[in-house]
Protein backbone atom coordinates (compact mmCIF):
# COMPACT_ATOMS: atom_id res chain seq x y z
CA UNK A 1 0.00 0.00 0.00
CA UNK A 2 1.14 3.16 -1.17
CA UNK A 3 0.17 6.21 1.73
CA UNK A 4 0.37 10.25 1.69
CA UNK A 5 1.36 11.87 4.72
CA UNK A 6 1.46 15.73 5.56
CA UNK A 7 1.98 16.70 9.07
CA UNK A 8 2.17 20.27 10.02
CA UNK A 9 3.36 21.56 13.43
CA UNK A 10 2.83 25.22 14.22
CA UNK A 11 4.41 27.23 17.40
CA UNK A 12 3.17 30.26 18.07
CA UNK A 13 4.60 32.13 20.58
CA UNK A 14 2.91 35.60 22.33
CA UNK A 15 6.25 37.51 22.52
CA UNK A 16 9.53 37.26 21.02
CA UNK A 17 11.50 33.95 21.76
CA UNK A 18 15.25 35.45 22.57
CA UNK A 19 16.62 31.51 21.53
CA UNK A 20 14.85 27.97 21.28
CA UNK A 21 16.19 24.45 20.17
CA UNK A 22 14.59 22.11 19.17
CA UNK A 23 14.93 18.22 17.97
CA UNK A 24 12.61 17.27 14.66
CA UNK A 25 12.34 13.72 14.71
CA UNK A 26 9.31 13.32 11.81
CA UNK A 27 11.42 11.52 8.94
CA UNK A 28 10.37 8.00 8.15
CA UNK A 29 13.71 5.57 6.71
CA UNK A 30 13.35 2.95 4.36
CA UNK A 31 13.38 -0.70 6.31
CA UNK A 32 11.20 -3.75 7.18
CA UNK A 33 7.73 -3.15 6.23
CA UNK A 34 7.92 0.06 4.31
CA UNK A 35 10.63 1.82 1.56
CA UNK A 36 10.08 5.97 1.45
CA UNK A 37 9.36 7.13 -2.00
CA UNK A 38 10.11 10.73 -1.03
CA UNK A 39 9.98 12.83 1.77
CA UNK A 40 10.68 16.49 3.01
CA UNK A 41 10.78 18.23 6.15
CA UNK A 42 10.45 22.39 5.97
CA UNK A 43 10.99 24.77 8.57
CA UNK A 44 9.31 28.32 8.37
CA UNK A 45 10.72 30.80 11.07
CA UNK A 46 13.44 28.67 12.10
CA UNK A 47 16.65 27.49 10.90
CA UNK A 48 18.24 23.58 10.61
CA UNK A 49 21.24 23.88 11.66
CA UNK A 50 22.24 20.19 11.64
CA UNK A 51 21.08 16.56 10.85
CA UNK A 52 22.32 13.20 12.07
CA UNK A 53 20.97 9.80 12.66
CA UNK A 54 20.67 9.30 16.81
CA UNK A 55 21.92 6.13 18.53
CA UNK A 56 18.36 4.14 18.04
CA UNK A 57 19.04 5.10 14.41
CA UNK A 58 16.11 7.73 14.21
CA UNK A 59 16.58 10.67 11.90
CA UNK A 60 16.84 13.80 13.32
CA UNK A 61 17.14 17.59 12.13
CA UNK A 62 18.05 20.03 14.54
CA UNK A 63 16.27 23.39 14.32
CA UNK A 64 17.68 26.92 15.83
CA UNK A 65 15.40 29.56 16.47
CA UNK A 66 17.10 33.24 17.85
CA UNK A 67 15.93 36.51 17.28
CA UNK A 68 12.52 38.05 17.45
CA UNK A 69 10.98 35.52 15.81
CA UNK A 70 6.94 34.47 17.22
CA UNK A 71 5.97 31.70 14.61
CA UNK A 72 7.39 28.45 13.42
CA UNK A 73 6.11 25.96 10.94
CA UNK A 74 7.48 22.52 10.93
CA UNK A 75 5.75 20.46 8.02
CA UNK A 76 6.44 16.89 7.10
CA UNK A 77 5.34 15.20 4.17
CA UNK A 78 5.59 12.77 1.50
CA UNK A 79 4.74 9.06 0.20
CA UNK A 80 5.66 5.47 1.96
CA UNK A 81 5.38 2.59 0.39
CA UNK A 82 4.02 -0.40 3.47
CA UNK A 83 3.89 -3.93 3.50
CA UNK A 84 1.63 -6.18 5.49
CA UNK A 85 4.65 -8.08 7.53
CA UNK A 86 1.99 -9.74 10.47
CA UNK A 87 3.83 -7.03 13.34
CA UNK A 88 7.57 -8.70 12.43
CA UNK A 89 9.48 -6.21 11.79
CA UNK A 90 12.95 -8.24 12.43
CA UNK A 91 16.31 -8.40 13.53
CA UNK A 92 17.71 -6.39 16.09
CA UNK A 93 19.88 -3.25 13.53
CA UNK A 94 20.48 0.00 15.54
CA UNK A 95 23.62 1.19 17.69
CA UNK A 96 22.06 0.97 20.60
CA UNK A 97 22.72 -2.45 22.38
CA UNK A 98 19.95 -5.10 22.38
CA UNK A 99 19.82 -4.95 26.53
CA UNK A 100 19.62 -1.16 26.67
CA UNK A 101 15.93 -2.07 25.93
CA UNK A 102 15.19 -4.11 29.11
CA UNK A 103 15.94 -0.68 31.43
CA UNK A 104 13.01 1.28 32.58
CA UNK A 105 12.81 4.93 32.60
CA UNK A 106 10.54 7.73 34.06
CA UNK A 107 7.41 7.16 32.06
CA UNK A 108 7.93 3.20 31.44
CA UNK A 109 8.89 2.18 35.85
CA UNK A 110 6.59 -0.48 36.72
CA UNK A 111 4.44 -0.23 39.72
CA UNK A 112 2.41 -2.30 41.33
CA UNK A 113 -0.18 -3.05 38.85
CA UNK A 114 2.53 -2.88 36.42
CA UNK A 115 4.15 -6.04 38.22
CA UNK A 116 0.57 -7.63 38.48
CA UNK A 117 -0.13 -7.23 34.93
CA UNK A 118 3.05 -8.99 33.74
CA UNK A 119 2.82 -11.24 36.49
CA UNK A 120 -1.15 -12.59 34.79
CA UNK A 121 0.35 -12.71 31.78
CA UNK A 122 -0.05 -16.47 30.25
CA UNK A 123 0.37 -18.18 27.56
CA UNK A 124 2.86 -20.79 26.29
CA UNK A 125 5.59 -19.10 24.82
CA UNK A 126 7.18 -15.64 24.26
CA UNK A 127 4.69 -14.43 21.56
CA UNK A 128 1.61 -15.53 22.93
CA UNK A 129 2.03 -14.27 26.28
CA UNK A 130 2.73 -10.96 24.82
CA UNK A 131 -0.86 -11.29 22.38
CA UNK A 132 -2.00 -11.61 25.91
CA UNK A 133 -0.52 -8.82 27.24
CA UNK A 134 -1.98 -7.04 24.43
CA UNK A 135 -5.54 -7.54 24.30
CA UNK A 136 -5.41 -7.26 28.77
CA UNK A 137 -4.40 -3.76 28.29
CA UNK A 138 -6.73 -2.79 25.56
CA UNK A 139 -9.70 -3.95 27.53
CA UNK A 140 -8.60 -2.67 30.85
CA UNK A 141 -7.51 1.07 29.69
CA UNK A 142 -9.84 2.95 27.87
CA UNK A 143 -8.78 5.46 24.79
CA UNK A 144 -10.05 8.65 25.98
CA UNK A 145 -7.94 11.68 24.25
CA UNK A 146 -7.63 14.80 26.75
CA UNK A 147 -7.33 12.21 29.81
CA UNK A 148 -3.70 12.12 30.00
CA UNK A 149 -0.89 13.78 28.50
CA UNK A 150 3.49 13.74 27.77
CA UNK A 151 3.89 13.31 31.36
CA UNK A 152 2.03 10.74 33.06
CA UNK A 153 3.69 7.30 33.50
CA UNK A 154 2.63 3.92 32.46
CA UNK A 155 1.64 3.23 36.35
CA UNK A 156 -0.54 6.48 36.47
CA UNK A 157 -2.36 5.97 32.70
CA UNK A 158 -3.21 1.72 34.28
CA UNK A 159 -4.65 3.14 37.44
CA UNK A 160 -6.70 5.51 36.02
CA UNK A 161 -7.50 2.99 33.15
CA UNK A 162 -7.67 5.58 30.47
CA UNK A 163 -5.00 7.03 28.39
CA UNK A 164 -4.58 7.30 24.73
CA UNK A 165 -1.72 5.37 22.35
CA UNK A 166 1.22 6.60 24.21
CA UNK A 167 -0.04 5.54 27.46
CA UNK A 168 -1.41 1.66 25.93
CA UNK A 169 2.29 1.72 24.53
CA UNK A 170 4.41 2.36 27.67
CA UNK A 171 2.20 -0.06 30.00
CA UNK A 172 3.06 -2.59 27.28
CA UNK A 173 6.22 -2.31 27.43
CA UNK A 174 6.80 -2.01 31.18
CA UNK A 175 5.39 -5.07 31.43
CA UNK A 176 7.08 -6.65 28.85
CA UNK A 177 10.37 -5.61 30.67
CA UNK A 178 9.10 -7.13 33.58
CA UNK A 179 8.64 -10.70 31.69
CA UNK A 180 12.11 -10.10 30.61
CA UNK A 181 11.62 -9.42 27.16
CA UNK A 182 13.26 -6.21 25.63
CA UNK A 183 10.98 -3.77 24.71
CA UNK A 184 10.89 -0.44 22.70
CA UNK A 185 8.79 2.40 22.22
CA UNK A 186 7.57 3.17 18.26
CA UNK A 187 6.21 6.30 17.18
CA UNK A 188 4.66 6.91 13.23
CA UNK A 189 1.69 7.36 11.24
CA UNK A 190 -1.46 5.33 11.20
CA UNK A 191 -4.02 4.90 8.02
CA UNK A 192 -7.34 4.84 9.74
CA UNK A 193 -10.53 3.75 8.00
CA UNK A 194 -12.64 6.67 7.04
CA UNK A 195 -10.34 9.14 9.09
CA UNK A 196 -8.30 11.14 7.13
CA UNK A 197 -7.58 14.21 9.36
CA UNK A 198 -5.95 13.22 12.54
CA UNK A 199 -4.75 15.45 15.76
CA UNK A 200 -1.67 13.97 16.33
CA UNK A 201 0.67 11.26 15.08
CA UNK A 202 0.66 7.15 16.66
CA UNK A 203 2.41 5.06 18.89
CA UNK A 204 2.75 1.36 19.34
CA UNK A 205 5.22 -0.91 20.99
CA UNK A 206 7.74 -3.73 19.45
CA UNK A 207 8.98 -6.50 21.36
CA UNK A 208 12.08 -8.74 21.03
CA UNK A 209 11.13 -12.33 20.78
CA UNK A 210 13.59 -15.13 20.15
CA UNK A 211 13.11 -16.38 16.43
CA UNK A 212 11.66 -13.45 15.44
CA UNK A 213 13.14 -10.21 16.04
CA UNK A 214 11.41 -7.61 16.89
CA UNK A 215 7.75 -7.79 16.74
CA UNK A 216 4.76 -4.56 17.17
CA UNK A 217 2.04 -4.95 19.30
CA UNK A 218 -0.59 -1.85 19.22
CA UNK A 219 -2.51 -2.40 22.54
CA UNK A 220 -4.63 0.93 22.15
CA UNK A 221 -6.24 -1.18 18.53
CA UNK A 222 -5.40 -5.08 19.73
CA UNK A 223 -3.51 -5.82 16.45
CA UNK A 224 -0.25 -6.13 15.34
CA UNK A 225 1.10 -3.46 12.98
CA UNK A 226 0.52 -3.93 9.07
CA UNK A 227 0.37 -1.95 5.61
CA UNK A 228 -1.80 0.93 7.30
CA UNK A 229 1.99 1.84 9.86
CA UNK A 230 4.56 3.71 8.83
CA UNK A 231 7.45 4.40 11.56
CA UNK A 232 9.08 7.34 12.09
CA UNK A 233 10.93 6.84 15.51
CA UNK A 234 12.04 4.06 18.14
CA UNK A 235 13.16 4.20 21.03
CA UNK A 236 12.92 3.79 25.20
CA UNK A 237 9.83 5.56 25.81
CA UNK A 238 7.87 8.74 24.27
CA UNK A 239 10.54 11.19 25.08
CA UNK A 240 13.29 9.38 22.97
CA UNK A 241 10.81 9.48 19.80
CA UNK A 242 8.68 12.86 20.66
CA UNK A 243 8.00 14.25 17.17
CA UNK A 244 9.72 17.43 18.14
CA UNK A 245 11.40 18.39 21.96
CA UNK A 246 13.83 20.48 23.04
CA UNK A 247 14.38 23.98 25.03
CA UNK A 248 14.16 27.65 24.71
CA UNK A 249 14.60 31.21 26.51
CA UNK A 250 12.39 33.69 27.92
CA UNK A 251 9.17 34.10 29.26
CA UNK A 252 6.98 33.80 25.98
CA UNK A 253 3.56 31.41 25.96
CA UNK A 254 3.48 29.04 23.53
CA UNK A 255 0.46 27.53 22.00
CA UNK A 256 1.07 24.50 19.89
CA UNK A 257 -1.32 23.23 16.76
CA UNK A 258 -0.70 20.11 15.34
CA UNK A 259 -2.82 18.71 11.83
CA UNK A 260 -2.25 15.49 10.57
CA UNK A 261 -3.35 13.65 7.29
CA UNK A 262 -2.89 10.27 6.44
CA UNK A 263 -4.57 8.68 3.29
CA UNK A 264 -4.06 6.08 0.65
CA UNK A 265 -2.00 7.94 -2.60
CA UNK A 266 -4.34 8.66 -5.43
CA UNK A 267 -2.08 6.19 -7.55
CA UNK A 268 -2.51 3.33 -5.50
CA UNK A 269 -6.04 3.62 -4.96
CA UNK A 270 -6.80 3.66 -9.28
CA UNK A 271 -4.52 1.14 -9.56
Amino acid sequence: MRLKINHVTRYTYDAPVPYALQRVRLTPTTGPGQTVRHWAVTVEGATVEANYDDHFGNRVELVELEGQGQTVTVTASGEVETEDRAGVYGPHNTYAPLWLFMRETLLTKPGKLIRELARSASGENELAKLHGLMETIHQTVEYLPGSTDSETTAEQALEAQKGVCQDHTHIFISAARMLNIPARYVSGYLLMDGVKEQAATHAWAQAHITGLGWVGFDAANNLCPNDHYVTIASGLCYRDCAPVSGMRIGNSTEDLNVSVTVEQAQSQSQS
